[in-house]
């Protein structure tokens, strides 16, 4: 049975560029999906064909249940949206932005009101709760937007690289969030460049590039893929380089890499800990001082450089630099392709949106 969100064969070209190559998709009920690619992947087009925001031009997409492409209304009703820019109307002011969602799905003004109140809170803006969004700085029209998209619980949410422009503090409170969403039964597709934050979230990873889902398991089964373990010494000295070299050459499983300018090597190895305490002992033996010696798993920045070779620097969409932004893109902006939906802007076209079939908390 398919889960909460499903995506088979889903193709997307703009002009000559194929965003989406034959996406497919699975995430179970109650489980988040990291979805990490470089710059131009498909992350940001894969997200917007799921919530409705364009379609696509071959394939199949199922949302809490519900067939993307034959009822876009009911997908609509059913999901959260925090694309990659902060979408709040800077006229208003951070409370009256989420009284404003929150009536705008019917929630009556005493609730709506009180959600406002836990969400400023709880994104550390209840000082500034009273103030324009205009006044903002743009972390704090970030973390705004990022309370609109949680204003109500939907069954169903979708993050476009969530806690970018966050600093530490913020980032934490988010995925403290995140993680109550999904526990609370909550199912969410993260795309994100921060790979801890995969690390940290995500069930289960699939590494897009190209347009095509070239990899997906959890953390541990993708490092395991990229390889195994290996020993990072740094030395205490330059002249000790070539020893501790020959060291490691007789415990490595292949080549290792010399760093000169900061006087550190590595080498794959087998053996946990106890080859490290060898290493250690021989080192030792043949007179080398260490400053920093390491047993060292794949990260999954590892796994990252190793599965696409590259970081592209081109946007998606025929690298024109929209970076994913729709929701409140006007025609004629840097990004915006030809046939893409538009959401109107400003507060006094707020209720048109809703009534055009776009989610509130919809991309900037």
């Amino acid at each position: 049975m398919p889960g909460a969100i499903y995506a088979e064969g889903l193709v997307k070209t703009f002009g000559d560029v194929r965003a989406l190559d034959g996406v497919d998709l699975d995430v179970p009920e109650g489980t988040v999906l990291g979805m990490l690619g470089p710059n131009g992947a498909g992350k940001t087009t894969a997200v917007r064909v799921l919530t409705t925001l364009l379609q696509p031009d071959r394939g199949k997409a199922v949302v809490a249940g519900i067939d993307v492409l034959a009822h876009p209304d009911q997908v609509r009703r059913s999901i959260g949206l925090s694309g990659q820019f902060a979408a709040v109307d800077e006229y208003l002011t951070g409370r009256e932005n989420l009284i404003m969602v929150g009536q705008l799905y019917q929630m009556s003004g005493r609730d709506a009101k009180r959600r406002a109140a836990e969400l400023l809170e709880r994104f550390h803006l209840g000082d500034a709760a009273d103030r324009t969004a205009k006044t903002y700085s743009g972390g704090m029209r970030r973390r705004l937007d990022l309370a609109a998209a949680l204003v109500v619980s939907p069954p169903v949410m979708f993050m476009d690289e969530p806690t970018t422009g966050l600093d530490p503090r913020n980032r934490q409170a988010l995925w403290d969030v995140i993680q109550e969403l999904v526990a609370g039964g909550t199912t969410l597709l993260l795309t994100t460049q921060y790979l801890e934050e995969a690390d940290r979230l995500a069930h289960d990873i699939c590494v897009v590039d190209h347009g095509k889902v070239i990899a997906r398991g959890t953390s541990d089964q993708l490092k395991a893929r990229t390889g195994g373990e290996r020993v990072e010494v740094v030395v205490h000295a330059s002249e000790h380089i070539s020893i501790a070299d020959e060291v490691l050459r007789g415990f490595g499983k292949g080549e290792g890499t010399i760093e000169p300018h900061i006087r550190k090597l590595t080498i794959p190895v087998t053996g946990g800990a106890k080859l490290l305490a060898e290493v250690i002992r021989e080192l030792d033996a043949r007179g080398v001082e260490i400053d920093d010696i390491g047993l060292r798993r794949p990260t999954l920045d590892d796994v990252f450089i190793s599965l696409t070779g590259h970081a592209a620097e081109a946007d998606e969409n025929g690298g024109k630099g929209g970076g994913g932004a729709v929701g409140r893109q006007k025609k004629g902006r840097k990004g915006a392709e030809p046939g893409e939906p538009v959401a109107p802007s400003g507060a006094a076209d707020a209720a048109e949106a809703v009534d055009a079939g776009v989610t509130t908390n919809k991309e900037a």
